[in-house]
């Protein structure tokens, strides 16, 4: 089998291996449907209505995306700024740390109160959750910028939105694929709890809410398994991108 063969048949293999575990643990120990659902019931429960949790799959990817770009795009202006002084870098690390490990789901509620619930506040979650990751490979990406390069520019008095964009921009791309990977799950957990809370009519984790309430364990395993494939699917993207956009970058060229 080719290297090439081999890569996409083995992670197949690999999924079907697993659900059959999955199905045979289930049959055998006879676990209890809300506690977990034979994979059988729940492909079942997917193709009765998949339009039904496709669209709200979109839904929730779209929260996903839109709450991912903003707080990527802060986290360049605050992880620039922190790359660029200690002193701000050490004032502002303890306030990330904060975020980074308050558990969030426990203000949810707060978060709607405070909002009124809505996209709003399924986006400021989202981007809530996922800023200090992308800020700290933010400034450990621009920090690594190559000091001769930054030499260079400086001797020919190079403007600082050049340095950025020519310098640390670039060299902080690699740390940024690598910690989106990481924003994503955060994001994907965020926009799935929020959707569940912030009286949306729209989206998985509205869905998963109805049927934890109604005790349907068929519609809430769909929604679990559909924000997993749409995981897959987002870091399967993040992966293509990161070839396209880091072919120059050493770790994309073998």
């Amino acid at each position: 089998m080719s290297p090439g063969t081999q890569r996409i048949v083995a992670p197949i293999i690999g999924v079907i291996a697993f659900g059959l575990m999955w199905e045979l643990a289930v049959r055998a120990f006879d676990i209890r449907r809300f506690v977990l659902l034979a994979p059988s019931a729940i492909l079942a429960e997917l193709a009765d209505d998949p339009g039904y949790y496709w669209s709200n799959a979109v839904v929730t990817g779209w929260h996903m995306v839109i709450g991912l770009s903003i707080s990527l795009v802060l986290a360049i202006g605050v992880g620039s700024l922190m790359a660029s002084s200690r002193f701000i870098e050490e004032a502002t690390q303890p306030m990330l740390v904060l975020v980074l490990v308050t558990p969030w789901v426990a203000y949810i509620t707060s978060v709607v109160l405070w909002l009124g619930g809505g996209q709003q506040t399924v986006l400021f979650m989202v981007a809530l959750t996922s800023f200090p990751v992308f800020t700290f490979g933010v400034v450990g990406g621009m920090k690594s910028a190559d000091p001769a390069a930054r030499e260079l520019l400086a001797s020919v008095d190079a403007r600082p939105w050049e340095v950025f964009w020519r310098l640390r921009l670039p060299s902080a791309l690699p740390s940024i694929f690598t910690t989106a990977r990481f924003a994503m799950g955060l994001g994907l957990a965020a926009a799935y709890f929020s959707e569940g809370s912030a009286f949306v009519t729209e989206g998985l984790g509205y869905i998963g809410q109805r049927a934890a309430a109604f005790n349907n364990a068929e519609a809430l395993w769909a929604t679990i398994v559909s924000a997993a494939l749409l995981g897959i699917a987002g870091l399967v993207v993040i992966t293509v991108l990161e070839r396209v956009l880091l072919r120059w970058h050493s770790s994309q060229r073998s």
